[in-house]
């Protein structure tokens, strides 16, 4: 998956579970720029921060990489 693609997902699933970009930032302590950085300058993440995220959003770091189309697969 590529970062781009990652960000869009992020973005999605902050606004499915009606929370802003900027708060998940905030809560995960993430830099401002992560989304941006994501999707112009194609920086890879590290996993710790795809976790956060991922743990964030209650959905699995798999759905977030477009690996599942199952939010809760990380439940079973």
């Amino acid at each position: 998956m590529k970062n781009k693609q990652l960000a869009e997902m992020i973005k999605f699933t902050c606004k499915r579970k009606k929370s802003t970009i900027s708060q998940m930032l905030i809560d995960c302590k993430i830099r401002k720029s992560f989304i941006y950085d994501l999707e112009k300058r194609d920086l890879t993440p590290s996993v710790a921060t795809v976790e956060a995220i991922a743990d964030y959003l209650d959905c699995s770091v798999d759905y977030l990489l477009g690996r599942t189309d199952n939010p809760n697969s990380h439940k079973n």
